[in-house]
């Protein structure tokens, strides 16, 4: 046991990155269900779908499951309202100011957790009265730091500076790098893109078989002037390149990007034209397995690297 099992009272220090178009009912439940802590991803949802999913989530597994959601949106207080009514225990914020929902959702018995991409927002998190943060480097798949700051070099940076746990993300998908991640300061890990890879996420085939063909450098953060977005390059990813070339303003951008073009692409399954946001770690991953079998295969390399002696 940890400060993060201990917390969410899970029996591994593995959470599943509450991805949008990826992490329905189906993954947060069998994360939850292998040992973990899965979080519904509420970006992409409607309220009336959000509740769908943690009504099914209720009935799908009996342990402790969570939401993630981004402050961004324009139904927020409606997303609250209903994670509220249907007795959610833990709920992961993001792209916004801690502050805004921290202290009410705890006034409720919730537990919360604020995504950061640096020290100074880590810090304005626990100042904001939040029970973890998850640190996310510039590897991470998705919205992205700005700073471009590394896993390797945020995680101690923030560990040095906050009392409360830590929750390291961005690059991490094995055993080994569960195990570094600790190294560095980390009570637990958050997993996007491994978990992106499942035969239960609910992103297309067609996506997840793209996935498992990447290989280094198939991936690019882009966009900065909008929302910092780790993309896959596709015929998608250059059309927003040739608009940069032409010295394209924000407003351009914003036309070259369109509307639901992340569902297009990751949920519907458009390879070409749609918007593919994944982690650089995807280049490590080659094969789409069930959650079962990842969770074993990373709580079973974690074991193994903490007993092997390092070499010098």
């Amino acid at each position: 046991m940890n400060r993060i099992t201990r917390l969410f009272n899970i029996k591994y220090p593995v959470i599943q990155g509450g991805m949008i178009w990826n992490s329905g009912y189906k993954l947060a439940s069998a994360v939850s269900n292998a040992g973990g802590l899965g979080l519904i991803g509420a970006g992409s949802m409607y309220p009336d779908v959000l509740r769908e999913h943690i009504q099914k989530c209720k009935k799908a597994t009996d342990k402790p499951f969570g939401v993630n959601v981004p402050m961004l949106y324009p139904n927020v207080e409606e997303i609250m309202q209903i994670i509220i009514d249907e007795g959610v225990k833990i709920v992961f914020t993001s792209a916004g100011n801690p502050k805004t929902w921290t202290s009410y959702l705890k006034e409720k018995g919730i537990t919360v957790v604020h995504v950061v991409s640096s020290t100074k927002f880590a810090l304005k998190a626990q100042e904001a009265g939040v029970d973890a943060v998850v640190a996310e480097g510039f590897e991470a798949g998705g919205h992205n730091g700005r700073e471009e700051s590394t896993t390797l070099t945020l995680i101690p940076m923030v560990k040095q500076q906050i009392s409360i746990p830590l929750i390291a993300a961005g690059g991490i998908a094995t055993g080994r790098g569960m195990h570094a991640a600790m190294i560095l300061g980390a009570d637990a890990v958050q997993m996007g893109t491994r978990f992106a890879m499942t035969t239960e996420s609910s992103s297309h085939n067609n996506f997840k078989q793209m996935l498992a063909e990447l290989g280094e450098g198939d991936t690019h953060l882009t966009l900065k002037e909008l929302a910092p977005v780790r993309l896959i390059k596709n015929k998608f990813y250059n059309d927003i390149q040739e608009a940069y070339a032409k010295g394209a303003t924000v407003e351009d951008l914003k036309a070259v990007l369109g509307r639901a073009r992340a569902k297009k692409g990751m949920f519907e399954g458009d390879l070409i034209e749609g918007e593919l946001e994944i982690g650089q770690i995807a280049g490590l991953l080659t094969e789409i397995k069930s959650v079962h079998e990842v969770v074993d295969d990373i709580i079973k390399e974690f074991k193994e690297s903490i007993a092997t002696p390092i070499s010098y």
